[in-house]
């Protein structure tokens, strides 16, 4: 039971490929197999894909819970978790601009990718000076306000593959609410990214 927390979090690793290539064959970035789909087949990977990303994203809260609640806690859970979030967001993003042009959503997510690489570098910059910066409840509502807003963004940009109804009534208010959250995510990832930037800048110029 104790390694099931892990499994989780390789689980959505995997997922996250999975759902990427999926996105990308839909898109016709998949050489022969993308050329050999039917309008039908692209419709059921984007159906895949969005899911694919639903199943991963609520894995994302289950592991680290689980962990906690069977004093699982390891070094390599402690590297897959955080790996396992920063690959599925990106591979979310890539997926979903594959899909095609989508003005309102090009900064915020290539904001939250500057964020996360530049953190990324930060932490291993970091650690080979013996410094550590810890997850902030803030920076954990981040990762909730990306999950949230990238799903809510590939179920817009996948709406006819699930025939919903093309009324602007109804498709609208859906739209606005992923475009918001998006950045929203955007901009509290930026918030936690500069908080992790001074927190190293005064470590390591202690």
């Amino acid at each position: 039971m104790k390694s099931l927390p892990n499994i989780l979090s390789t689980g959505r690793l995997i997922l996250t490929v999975f759902m990427f290539v999926a996105l990308a064959a839909a898109a016709g970035g998949v050489p022969y197999v993308s050329e050999n789909l039917t309008p039908e087949a692209q419709f059921a990977l984007q159906r895949f894909a969005f899911w694919a990303f639903v199943i991963a994203a609520v894995t994302d809260y289950f592991d680290g819970w689980l962990a906690r609640k069977l004093d699982a806690v390891t070094v390599w859970g402690a590297i897959l978790d955080p790996i396992g979030d920063k690959v599925l967001v990106a591979g979310a993003i890539l997926g979903l601009m594959a899909l095609g042009p989508q003005p309102m959503v090009v900064l915020p997510v290539g904001l939250i990718l500057f964020r996360e690489f530049t953190v990324s570098a930060l932490r291993e910059v970091g650690a080979g000076k013996g410094v550590k910066l810890p997850v902030t409840l803030l920076a954990k509502w981040k990762t909730t306000l990306q999950l949230v807003g990238l799903g809510a963004e590939l179920l817009v940009a996948s709406w006819a593959a699930f025939q919903l109804p093309s009324d602007p009534a109804i498709q609208g208010p859906v739209m606005v609410f992923a475009h918001t959250v998006l950045w929203l995510a955007a901009l509290v990832t930026l918030i936690t990214g500069w908080q992790y930037w001074n927190q190293t800048r005064k470590a390591l110029a202690a």
